[in-house]
């Protein structure tokens, strides 16, 4: 009778652990959206994997087109931090951060926007920025902070990656974590990123005379092509 009684435990145990396992401790997170500081609340929501804390920040010459979206939620999947900024043509700058926690609302503080400081760092890129109707001659932009590499950005229609959806395109400076990206924005437009190596800012006492017409870097010809191919889309 002794050895039926050790197993009857031993299977006892083995239901109770695997149950244990099975069931996932869930929590409440802040559940709310922000834009231009218009808020609306949802209520609480239960998750067992994280809570999100996101912030987006667009800024265009403008006034009238800034936009300063934040969101807090449950994630469906696993969440995923991250945070970059891009400054593209025209005095077009965006910022993105989300940020993920694990404990009952613990994203109830909101994320301020990093700045991008105003110290040049030695990196200079082609700056373009259009969309349906209207045209840019690239420039060269001084990138400041920790904006060290060339960007290009394509943005389609949110939900669509064909070329016909594409409502802007975008060159500047950026973030490393900006480049090789493919996610969506503000809820409305769809990104895909490509990035270079930043040209450095030539020294004003370089042995390199004028007047040989000699350059001493060269420009990365990636975001112009994609400029190029893309200009017959947009108009």
């Amino acid at each position: 009778m002794f050895w039926p009684s050790v197993s009857k435990s031993l299977l006892a145990v083995c239901v109770v652990l695997e149950f244990a396992v099975i069931v996932v401790e869930s929590f409440t997170c802040e559940n709310s959206t922000c834009a231009n500081g218009f808020c609306q609340s949802f209520g609480a929501c239960e998750t067992s994997k994280s809570c999100f804390s996101q912030t987006q920040e667009l800024k265009m010459p403008e006034m009238s087109r800034n936009l300063n979206v934040q969101q807090k939620g449950c994630s469906l999947d696993e969440c995923t931090g991250l945070a970059f900024s891009a400054t593209l043509g025209d005095q077009r700058t965006f910022k993105y951060e989300q940020r993920c926690c694990t404990t009952a609302e613990c994203n109830k503080m909101d994320i301020q926007p990093s700045q991008v400081p105003a110290k040049a760092n030695g990196v200079q890129c082609l700056a373009c920025y259009m969309e349906a109707g209207m045209l840019c001659i690239p420039t060269l932009l001084k990138c400041t902070g920790n904006e060290t590499k060339c960007v290009s950005v394509i943005g389609t229609a949110a939900g669509s990656n064909s070329l016909l959806s594409v409502v802007m395109v975008g060159e500047g400076c950026a973030t490393e974590s900006a480049c090789n990206l493919d996610m969506t924005v503000l809820d409305l437009v769809n990104i895909r990123t490509f990035c270079s190596s930043g040209i450095p800012v030539p020294s004003t006492t370089s042995s390199v005379p004028v007047s040989t017409g000699l350059r001493p870097t060269s420009i990365s010809t990636v975001p112009v092509l994609i400029s190029l191919l893309l200009l017959n889309v947009l108009f």
